[in-house]
């Protein structure tokens, strides 16, 4: 290996692989509550409640596996044979989808669950092994940026090819463009696995570690019977059975990781304390975050201006990354409770308005005339803003630190972290004043206003998620580096969840400003959470970082 090369010949592979995984991951995401809700297109036909549900539970458990499949990593299979085996389970997983029938849809939904738990762990605890050598050691946080980078390639070209297949040919033909991003992932890591062998050695087990048939019996089997006793409570105590479920299932996990901290020895103790403090006001930046799927998916869909302009119409068109809507009104169309309350002479709502719902608060001046079309950008394609700024602001940010450090005033990475759940906590104002601007609903907000939200809580996330990623690897005692990993994960799937349930509340949001300040609320306990704590994790870092 020469001498002055500053990252490992694995990270490319890993790169590669980790960004076709997202690539379906993310296509996924994009368009599975619009896939979820549609009845006129070959969709699901259910209502939005529902719908963000699914999503929002669908989430939660793509990012609750992690635990069990860091576990078994570490414990018996060994980092690549997971990653090789998730893999191979999320592109059966995406191809499922694509027959549009419910069971194998939620057996679909499960092997990317189960897929996800083996591939997302390990794949970022093996690039942190390959950095563990003094050569590369301090460049791990650019590594796993890079990383990050790799991964936001796939969920932006993601979209265009949803948008495309599902214009041209149906929503089966994007779910199996996601399948096979996938295998194209697997063959990737397979092809590279000689740079990676010497990272995948599994730990020995301390005697302080608990045994896998201990953790079978104490974890697995009362979060199993939990998620039962949650799904059969009569009515629902977080309001719904799948949150019930979830939420109940996470308590034997949490109490494992409040265990494992208990028997940790003194060496190990302080470091795994401070992981699983971070791993707790992250969640929050999650419930946040993952709203883009869901809620900000509905605000792009209902809310914002998504009318081609005459300049890109013909382009676009030709690229079949538009819709068409018709101002048609011959037939009388029943709405569900939307953004935007018509009322009659008398004050009365009126749900029965005979447009296509689009047309609901678009303006006056922009009002086609009967029978008229205009072309609309997909409301997936929204979902590229995120990883389109993550692009561009990645070079930025990793330039940004590397002068920080070559004068010695780099941030820790404790201190990154803070920092990006500060900027994002600032993000939500930009959707309060969109809300402002369009007079709550009454017109289209511009989709500059989407832009500018996203681009902020970008920059927050490229200071908090390969920042949480880094961190895991740096902390964690060697033996248990996957299965803490999954406990970052475990945060982000007690994140995504909530995300789910706060999106269920969207309608019951009279003001939309409101939500978009219950989310400023909680982004901003979790931030002032971490600056108290932030010198005594600074201390932990400088002290047991490796």
């Amino acid at each position: 290996m020469p001498t002055n090369r500053k990252h490992p010949a694995s990270l490319p592979f890993l790169f590669l692989s980790e960004m076709w995984e997202r690539f379906g991951f993310y296509l996924l995401l994009g368009i599975l509550q619009l896939y979820l809700t549609d009845s006129d297109k070959g969709g699901m036909g259910m209502d939005r409640t529902k719908a963000v549900d699914i999503y929002g539970t669908y989430l939660a458990m793509v990012y609750l596996t992690p635990f069990i499949g860091g576990l078994l990593a570490d414990r018996i299979l060994g980092y690549s044979k997971s990653i090789i085996i998730g893999g191979i389970l999320m592109g059966l997983g995406y191809i499922g989808i694509s027959f549009h029938n419910e069971m194998i849809f939620y057996i679909s939904l499960a092997l990317l669950c189960i897929g996800n738990g083996l591939f997302k762990p390990n794949i970022s605890t093996l690039l942190g092994n390959t950095y563990n050598t003094p050569q590369f050691k301090a460049n791990k946080d650019t590594g796993f940026n890079i990383f990050y980078f790799g991964i936001n390639i796939g969920a932006f070209i993601c979209n265009f090819f949803a948008a495309y297949l599902r214009n041209t040919i149906g929503w089966s033909a994007a779910f199996i463009a996601a399948g096979i991003g996938m295998f194209l992932g697997v063959l990737i890591f397979i092809l590279g696995r000689k740079h990676y062998k010497e990272a995948d050695v599994r730990k020995p087990v301390q005697p302080e570690d608990m045994p896998m048939g201990q953790i079978l019996a104490s974890v697995f089997l009362p979060a199993a019977i939990a998620a039962v006793i949650g799904w059969m409570i009569p009515g629902n105590i977080f309001g719904s059975d799948s949150t019930d479920a979830f939420l109940l299932a996470c308590i034997p996990i949490v109490y494992f990781y409040a265990n494992l901290l208990r028997k940790a020895s003194a060496a190990d103790k302080k470091p795994i304390k401070a992981l699983l403090m971070v791993f707790a006001v992250s969640i929050m930046f999650w419930a946040v975050f993952k709203q883009n799927g869901s809620a900000l998916t509905t605000w792009a869909q209902y809310y914002t201006d998504r009318e081609v302009p005459t300049v890109l119409e013909q382009p676009a068109t030709g690229l079949y990354l538009v819709q068409s809507v018709t101002n048609t009104p011959a037939e009388v169309v029943q709405y569900d409770k939307e953004f935007r309350v018509i009322k009659d002479a008398d004050g009365n709502p009126v749900k029965d308005i005979g447009l296509d719902p689009y047309f609901k608060n678009l303006q006056a001046e922009k009002m086609p005339t009967e029978n008229d079309t205009i072309y609309l950008f997909n409301t997936e394609l929204f979902q590229s803003i995120n990883p389109f700024f993550v692009l561009i602001l990645t070079p930025l940010v990793v330039m940004f630190f590397a002068f920080l450090r070559r004068r010695q005033k780099e941030p820790t990475t404790p201190s990154k972290i803070a920092y990006g759940l500060l900027i994002s906590a600032l993000s939500t104002f930009m959707m309060v004043a969109a809300v402002y601007y369009c007079h709550n609903g009454e017109i289209k907000a511009s989709p500059w206003w989407l832009f500018g939200s996203y681009g902020m809580i970008t920059l927050g996330e490229l200071f908090l998620s390969p920042m949480g990623l880094s961190l895991v690897s740096k902390l964690s005692p060697p033996r248990i580096t996957a299965l803490m990993m999954g406990g970052w994960f475990l945060a982000t799937s007690m994140g995504n969840k909530l995300s789910g349930i706060l999106a269920t509340l969207w309608d019951k949001y009279d003001n939309k400003a409101n939500y978009f300040l219950v989310n400023f609320v909680l982004l901003g306990i979790a931030a002032l959470t971490i600056f108290l704590m932030l010198r005594w994790l600074n201390k932990v870092f400088k002290e047991y970082s490796h």
